[in-house]
């Protein structure tokens, strides 16, 4: 018989990640009592779990906890359509030796298809000078326009910043990396140049974010290194609003020193009136970056693949370990 599956995500998401093709596909893989997805895990649902070997797992999941594992005894796996899985896989699933995968590297692409396309709109002043040209103005000769030349400063070597880095190398931007868990020679396999935060804030015309949201990451770009930043240069984040203290970006900002290109901000969403909306040198997005709309398809097709990989006994190319949890976004 099949090993038996149940999805357990937001029904406002179901359809995109799991359209009527990708459920059939599913269901030659898995048996699905209910096809309809559960948002919590109630009395009447912890009932069910008894024979679940599968959770399909996506936005708005409850949390996995050892109550819910309590009542899956036969749980082999927490298959996530989706991004981070901290959210809702409590360390307790890795305890009692569940295997769990993201697909974060379905979601990496767009992300570092965003961030490339930032880079270049930003590097001729697009965003800033397009809000001149409705106000009837004609942009003058600015020298800091364009993108020949330009050092590109990475923070974070994660599957997004390896994704943009080989994208801004094949460019042919220099590009600077800071992480400290990278060494110089994983660095330079990249194409990259390892160096220290500090050093990378002050040496970079556009500094863009792909660094984990951790306590030790809160506000890594305070006002000290956002000072470091030299004149004309650019912020781009399209990692986590915390990395960035926002009260000294305004500030920055608001002078004219630098740019900034911001998916997401601290707190998210800003504000109505927020002084970083008014400024003519900021663009703001509502966290967009990762997969949207028809994209979210993609999601879906890498958890539907994992449960197949998982099934036939081969290495799952999501797989989320321990270690890893406590530093994923």
């Amino acid at each position: 018989m099949q090993p038996v599956g149940m999805i357990a995500m937001s029904p406002k998401v179901a359809p995109g990640v799991l359209p009527e093709d990708l459920l059939d596909r599913l269901a030659r893989s898995l048996r699905l009592p209910q096809t309809d997805p559960v948002e919590r895990f109630d009395d009447q649902t912890l009932a069910s779990l008894a024979p679940v070997e599968v959770l399909l797992t996506s936005w708005s999941c409850p949390r996995i906890d050892a109550r819910v594992l309590d009542a899956a005894p036969r749980l082999r796996a927490v298959v996530h359509a989706a991004g981070s899985v901290k959210a809702h896989v409590d360390p307790e699933v890795f305890t009692r030796g569940v295997l769990v995968s993201s697909a974060a590297d379905a979601n990496a692409d767009p992300v570092a298809d965003f961030t490339v396309a930032v880079i270049t709109l930003a590097g001729k002043r697009g965003f800033r000078h397009a809000k001149a040209y409705a106000a009837g103005k004609v942009p003058s000769f600015d020298e800091r326009r364009g993108n020949d030349g330009r050092v590109i400063g990475v923070i974070g070597a994660s599957r997004i910043g390896r994704r943009v880095i080989t994208r801004l190398i094949a460019a042919g931007y220099r590009v600077l990396i800071s992480d400290p868990y990278l060494d110089v020679v994983d660095a330079a396999g990249l194409g990259a140049e390892l160096t220290e935060l500090d050093e990378l804030c002050q040496a970079c015309d556009v500094v863009t974010v792909h660094a984990p949201q951790l306590p030790s990451t809160r506000h890594l770009l305070d006002e000290r290194r956002l000072a470091l930043l030299p004149d004309g240069a650019i912020l781009i984040n399209t990692a986590r609003g915390s990395l960035v203290d926002t009260d000294a970006l305004a500030r920055e900002c608001a002078n004219g020193r630098i740019d900034a290109c911001l998916d997401v901000t601290d707190p998210e969403p800003l504000p109505p009136g927020h002084p970083l909306f008014q400024l003519d040198n900021v663009w703001i997005t509502p966290h967009m970056a990762g997969v949207q709309g028809r994209e979210v398809r993609r999601l879906g097709e890498y958890a539907v693949a994992e449960v197949e990989r998982l099934l036939a006994g081969e290495p799952l190319l999501g797989r989320v370990y321990a270690d890893q949890l406590a530093l994923l976004a």
